[in-house]
């Protein structure tokens, strides 16, 4: 058999395998593991919506659907996305998750050379897809708190700035913005003429405060979200992206010659998730909240969450990656913060999980603490 090395593009050298997925992967092996590394709800696809896809798959309805997604769903978050906004001329097409709203967002506006600014700690999907766009990803410290401090953006803001990508509440910080940090961005970027994107796909899971996303002071923010987290529909791909009609006309010409169109089944029982009332889950991640953050802030340097499922606590000793490794010999799986930030001195677990594994995982962790 030939080196098929030789047929691999240079840009996939700039790529690397997820550390989450390694610990997925790892969880395999290791007997009554208290998992809380799964960046996925606990709890499944309400019943009306599997019903509705079911329904949809007998119906036939199995075929392409339009590129942008079909009317009936587009329509409904269409209205409300518009209405929730004071911003009639808004746009928005239906996508295969929002990790392919994001390909299709960062591929139609980042050129070779032209540099996004993320906010460190990330999504870890960010900076590789910046990379495989062409760009250069220029990070903005959020350290110690989490937030954003605008001086700081300004000051990283050069020509050669397309993009600025934010996402609140935060993966893997849980960290909501507060609103005032999110007009400023707002009005740097419209004043800088920068693209913003904003990754809103935790909206829901806001525990303190009610949601506020910075397309309210910026009708040209490009708006991501979709129905994985809110819905337990993790797997069934569908995600949407509303902004300037320009930028989502390129997006949707994209999706035709890439992803063609999301899951047609999947849309359909969105139209019935889309009327779904959730509030109950969310409430019961509220007290998830409450009770990872009560059990360790004592033993810990942590940041007090205020929305998604993730909690960020500094790593005693200050080695992120080795205590993970420690955690995982004593059967407690969380992610290594360098899979998030260039600094490798926190860690991420999520509080997704039944509360008796929570309990688990927090005794073990203020056993881990005292040892360190």
């Amino acid at each position: 058999m030939s080196d098929a090395t030789r047929w691999i593009a240079d840009r996939m050298a700039r790529i690397e395998s997820s550390g989450i997925r390694k610990v997925f992967e790892l969880a395999r092996t290791i007997q009554d593991p208290i998992n809380l590394s799964i960046g996925q709800p606990d709890f499944d696809v309400p019943q009306a919506v599997k019903d509705a896809a079911k329904k949809a798959i007998d119906a036939g309805r199995n075929a392409y659907t339009l590129t942008q997604g079909i009317p009936e769903l587009r329509a409904t978050i269409e209205t409300a996305v518009r209405a929730e906004l004071g911003q009639p001329e808004r746009s928005l097409f239906l996508t295969s998750g929002t990790s392919g709203a994001l390909v299709l967002a960062l591929m139609c506006t980042v050129n070779p050379g032209d540099e996004v600014i993320v906010f460190d700690p990330y999504f870890v999907m960010y900076p590789h897809l910046v990379n495989l766009a062409g760009g250069t990803p220029v990070f903005v410290d959020l350290m110690p708190d989490f937030g954003i401090d605008v001086d700081r953006v300004r000051a990283a803001i050069t020509s050669k700035t397309k993009a600025i990508l934010v996402n609140s509440p935060a993966n893997p910080t849980g960290r909501v913005l507060p609103e005032a940090q999110l007009r400023d961005l707002a009005r740097l970027a419209a004043e800088k003429g920068v693209l913003l994107i904003s990754d809103e796909i935790y909206r829901i899971f806001c525990y303190d405060t009610p949601f506020v996303g910075p397309a309210k002071y910026n009708p040209d923010v490009l708006v991501i979200d979709g129905f994985s987290k809110s819905y337990g529909m993790t797997g069934w791909r569908l995600g949407f992206a509303h902004g300037p009609a320009a930028l989502v006309n390129e997006m949707v010409k994209l999706q035709q010659f890439s992803f063609v169109c999301a899951p047609s089944m999947v849309q359909h029982a969105g139209v019935v998730a889309w009327e779904t009332d959730v509030s109950g889950h969310v409430a019961d991640y509220r007290k998830k909240r409450d009770r990872i953050y009560a059990g360790l802030k004592d033993h810990y340097d942590v940041v007090k969450p205020e929305g998604a499922f993730y909690i960020y606590p500094k790593a005693p000793g200050g080695g992120g990656a080795a205590f993970v490794e420690e955690a995982i010999r004593n059967k407690v799986l969380v992610i290594p913060g360098s899979v998030f930030s260039r600094h490798d001195t926190h860690f991420r677990i999520s509080y997704a999980a039944a509360d008796a594994v929570l309990d688990r995982g927090i005794e073990v962790l203020r056993q881990l603490a005292r040892r360190g």
